[in-house]
């Protein structure tokens, strides 16, 4: 073979090795945050993306409006939220819904009372974006788009959506934190984001039967697909269970109801922050931002998976 023809090969080979590295995203570090160097600095300002979605979901939707009214000075100048609105809810719904944002202002402060914290992220709480997340979770289009401004039933399940995520994120940054003032603060706001989980899940447990209009689905099929998408997302096995479930994975293997998610010994399941950022990005990888967060979540860890893009 002639030299300036083996050149010519290499030359082209070495060309097609650059275009490739050009053109594939960089993988994302799949590397379990107990294994990186985060502070508990860190794991208390992480939990502030999730504060602020529930926070702007709760207000809006029982009041109209979010913390630039209520609490602007929690916001630190961040983008106002996208497409948040009132709901039509029922007034003891509604009544459940403003104490649950109300709370979550709590959340909020608190956090930033022991650490320095970030300003709100860019969240997106469009009827678009409840509607991809469910046709994601039937892997179908809803028709109509499912909109969750609609009514109680429609709200409760886009809250369903929504605090649990959080709590599996407390569960798992608990063992983690080094000093005692860091892990009191978790265990408070697990408390409550636990029982924020509780009355949403009874109040749709209640109406597990009910079927959601127009789509001749039961609400608990609905929450069902929910929890699969968010295993399927969260890529670490089975860390979430909707309202009806086989008998043997209920509680001690006993009963097909299941108003309370949790293991074989009905512990919470623990879920990291890339995890949890796969499922709120609705895109199954921490670096690739969406869903409720177009740019992304704030902080150190949020942005470290960023940068990785």
């Amino acid at each position: 073979m002639a030299p300036h023809y083996v050149s010519r090969v290499t030359t082209s080979i070495v060309l097609l090795l650059i275009a490739s590295l050009i053109l594939t995203p960089k993988s994302c570090s799949s590397k379990p945050i107990s294994q990186q160097t985060s502070s508990d600095v860190d794991l208390l300002e992480f939990p502030l993306n999730l504060e602020y979605l529930e926070a702007e979901f709760f207000l809006y939707g029982s009041l109209g409006h979010g913390l630039d009214v209520v609490a602007p000075k929690l916001v630190e100048g961040g983008p106002p939220p996208i497409g948040a609105k009132l709901a039509k809810l029922s007034a003891s719904i509604r009544d459940v819904i403003y104490q649950f944002g109300l709370q979550e202002v709590g959340h909020l402060r608190a956090i930033k009372s022991t650490v320095k914290g970030f300003p709100r992220p860019l969240l997106d709480l469009s009827k678009s974006s409840f509607a991809k997340v469910m046709d994601s979770a039937f892997g179908r289009p809803l028709v109509p788009p499912f909109d969750p401004y609609a009514n109680d039933i429609n709200f409760l399940l886009a809250s369903y959506v929504i605090p649990y995520v959080g709590l599996t994120g407390y569960v798992g940054a608990n063992p983690l934190l080094q000093n005692a003032t860091s892990r009191k603060l978790v265990a408070g706001l697990l408390g409550v984001e636990s029982g924020q989980d509780a009355v949403i899940r009874t109040l749709l447990y209640e109406r597990h039967s009910s079927v959601v209009k127009p789509y001749g689905v039961s609400v608990a099929e609905f929450t069902n697909h929910i929890s699969t998408l968010r295993n399927k997302l969260g890529k670490d096995g089975l860390k979430d269970e909707g309202l009806m479930v086989p008998i043997g994975q209920g509680a001690e293997g006993r009963v097909l109801g299941n108003i309370l998610a949790g293991d074989k010994d009905s512990l919470s399941y623990p879920r990291t922050p890339q995890e949890i950022l796969r499922i709120v990005y609705g895109s199954g990888n921490e670096c690739v931002p969406g869903g409720f967060y177009p740019d992304g979540g704030n902080g150190r860890i949020a942005k470290s998976y960023l940068k990785l893009t």
